[in-house]
């Protein structure tokens, strides 16, 4: 899962979304020097990406782009489902995406203390291009998979992403609302477990 997901999954505590949105930049044990609640939260994201990878319903959906995008298409699924999740929010939340959001970006920037070094340099491209809510439309998405491609120095082709997005959008979203639903209890359980 992308970034809004593991946002969304970390119940009401900022610092565990603190720490869910963040986890990727923490390795092994580092994540034992922050406060105990972005310990959680960096715990809970490894659980979710643990789940995530193994899932039937996910590696059919990368199974898809395999042969084009080979290891990125995991990179991309997460994207398509953050699509989702954000286009089909009001099934998800009673808070609108905007409220969800702005709150969220003002939770990281009241936290600076507390941000990995690769959290402070990404925060003001996320805010400027309002990511999470720009997730919503391919259009929005488009601009995100690209930047992202140029990372790779365009080795990944994430550019060309929404290609199949748009060709298979049906069957993605089918895939995502059936596993979106175990990944919701699944979280819930674990974040209880924490």
């Amino acid at each position: 899962m992308n970034f809004l997901a593991h946002i969304h999954l970390s119940g009401e505590n900022e610092f565990i979304k603190i720490g869910n949105f963040m986890a990727d930049g923490v390795r092994g044990k580092q994540y034992e020097t922050f406060p105990v609640a972005i310990q959680k939260g960096i715990l809970l994201h490894r659980a979710i990406d643990t789940f995530t990878d193994a899932h039937p319903i996910f590696r059919q959906s990368t199974k898809r782009l395999h042969s084009r995008y080979h290891h990125y298409a995991g990179v991309i699924v997460d994207m398509y489902y953050d699509h989702f999740l954000a286009k089909n929010w009001k099934s998800y939340s009673d808070e609108t995406l905007e409220s969800f959001s702005a709150r969220f970006y003002q939770s990281l920037l009241d936290n600076p203390a507390v941000l990995t070094t690769k959290t402070q340099h990404l925060l003001p491209y996320m805010i400027k291009y309002n990511w999470l809510v720009n997730y919503q439309s391919i259009s929005g998405l488009e601009p995100i998979l690209k930047q992202m491609d140029q990372r790779t120095k365009n080795q990944s082709l994430m550019r060309f992403a929404t290609e199949e997005l748009v060709k298979h959008y049906d069957i993605f979203e089918a895939e995502f609302s059936l596993f979106y639903t175990e990944l919701q209890l699944f979280s819930k359980n674990k974040l209880n477990e924490l």
